[in-house]
Order: structure tokens, then sequence, then C-alpha cells
């Protein structure tokens, strides 16, 4: 059987118009939710409820470029209040994930021998729109 698997080169995160540049590697959403117990003493098995999703964490890499315009809106963002981004995957149809994300860490890398990178992190605060 021949694979429908989709390469990931080509999947962007942007800001409104922009598009953040030269991301190499993009983690998440981690989209999870929490479980209650909510097993009585009349029960014969365990008995849940789910919890409120969470949109978790993204996490991005990338070659981090000081005087970008782009990146510089991460920078920004770190002190704003929550603003909206897309993750627009590669696949044929352009899946985009759009949400309210707050800007939470920026920490940049200079090794002696390699390529000034960064590593920027999104806490997503109310859902996810999917397209």
């Amino acid at each position: 059987m021949t694979t429908s698997a989709t390469k990931a080169a080509g999947c962007l995160l942007k800001k409104g118009t922009n598009t953040i540049a030269e991301v190499t590697n993009i983690s998440g959403p981690g989209i999870s939710r929490e479980t209650f117990d909510v097993t009585s003493h009349d029960c014969t098995w365990g008995e849940h409820v789910a919890g409120l999703p969470d949109g978790g964490e993204i996490s991005i890499d990338l070659n981090w470029l000081p005087s970008n315009t782009s990146q510089t809106i991460l920078h920004n963002d770190m002190t704003a209040t929550a603003q909206s981004y897309a993750l627009l995957f590669s696949d044929a149809a352009t899946t985009t994930w759009t949400m309210t994300v707050l800007v939470t860490g920026m920490t940049p890398a200079a090794p002696v021998d390699g390529a000034l990178t960064a590593t920027a992190t999104f806490k997503l605060t109310g859902g996810i729109t999917f397209a």
C-alpha cells in the first residue's frame, strides 16, 4: 500500500499577513484535557467525566535573525496581550489552525561553531479554529 504521508517542509507560522521567517521546527499544539473521577459507592466500575480542552503550547525553533521584522514581532509580543497566530500545514489543502496565544518565551542560542538560533514558545488561550 502506498502511503499518504505529507512532507513537513513548507509549514508556516503566521501572525496576520506576516510569516515568521526561517522556522526550522514546529512542535504542538499539545491539545489535551483532564478527566475527573466521579465514581460513587454505588458504581461497579470507575466513572469519569471530561474537563475542558486545553490547547497546550507550541514551540518553534528558528534560524535567529535578530533584526528581521517578522522575528521582531515575537519579541514585541512577549509584552503584549494575547495575539492571533495561524499555523499553516504543508498538505494539499493547506490545513490551517488559527489560535489566540501568549508568547511565553524567546530563547536565542549562539554556539561558537554554529548558526544563531532561537526557540520561541506560545501558550494557547481559548480554542483553535480548524480549517
